[in-house]
């Protein structure tokens, strides 16, 4: 059965997640538009309670302070209950109502918000992954309960996970400068010192060759998990996979960007122009159009 737009009493509260989502993901607002209106609503109130999740964090300096996610996990549970404390919260409530979402993947992402409190740097690429499959596959598992699979499967759920690391890892390359200046460094030690870079190079924001090659390193592994998350969009039906090709080109634009700018992350942040996502979207369409 088709899933009906929400009520008229919660369009006040979809609206207030689409401008939350509009000011703080840009590529994923602009992918969101591509979708039929029950979905991109859902989408963005799911959108919504993660940018709140990840905002609680921010402030948080301690694990004396993790007493706030409890609450927050408390509440998360009670808007699976139906129970909701704000407007984000009622979109929520209404999203859960009305699609298959589950929990789980909601707990997980507290559990990355809890390692992001604990720890400032993580040794090695088994740790990394964790932290994103925590903090961005959760948000592949979400989004498929509102997309529609046409197949479920394990193997469709674990490309939608591939799909939040690949973006995740884009993000991470992204921020490097922002993240230095906050103390944080989330790219493995152990890549580091496979290309002798060290974290006082790091924090001088020194852009030479062997920063090129662990940016280079770095990009084909976001690279894999991007191929991997390609040949997943056709487990889903197919109003969701315009959408989904659009946000995987879109953010896999902003690796060929880095790229341009030499590698220059620290004060420099790669994007994608708004005229450029506009012609990338034929390539999109194309892309879901495909058997």
């Amino acid at each position: 059965m088709p899933y009906m737009l929400a009520s008229d009493k919660y369009t006040d509260a979809y609206e207030v997640c689409r401008q939350l989502t509009a000011e703080y993901s840009k590529t994923f607002y602009f992918a969101s538009l591509l979708f039929p209106p029950a979905k991109r609503r859902a989408i963005w109130a799911i959108y919504a309670w993660c940018r709140r999740t990840d905002e609680l964090v921010d402030d948080l300096s301690s694990t004396a302070d993790l007493s706030v996610l409890d609450r927050w996990q408390e509440r998360v549970s009670k808007i699976f209950a139906g129970r909701a404390e704000d407007a984000y919260d009622q979109a929520l409530v209404d999203t859960v109502r009305n699609f298959p979402l589950e929990i789980e993947p909601f707990l997980d992402m507290v559990e990355g918000m809890r390692m992001d409190v604990r720890q400032d740097r993580y040794e090695s690429w088994e740790e990394l992954h964790l932290y994103c499959y925590r903090v961005a596959g959760t948000v592949g598992l979400m989004s498929c309960a509102v997309m529609g699979l046409a197949e479920d499967s394990p193997e469709a759920r674990r490309r939608a996970v591939a799909l939040g690391v690949a973006k995740q890892l884009t993000n991470i390359l992204r921020d490097v400068g922002e993240d230095a200046r906050r103390g944080r460094i989330y790219l493995p030690l152990e890549d580091l010192r496979r290309f002798g870079y060290d974290e006082s190079d790091l924090f001088a924001y020194v852009v030479d060759e062997r920063w090129a090659n662990l940016m280079e390193f770095q990009i084909a592994r976001a690279e894999s998990f991007y191929r991997e998350a390609e040949r997943g969009i056709a487990y889903l039906i197919p109003d969701a996979r315009w959408p989904v090709w659009a946000s995987l080109i879109l953010y896999r634009r902003i690796l060929a960007k880095l790229r341009a700018n030499g590698y220059q992350n620290f004060l420099q942040r790669a994007y994608v122009p708004r005229a450029e996502k506009f012609l990338l979207l034929p390539v999109a369409w194309a892309k879901a159009a495909q058997p």
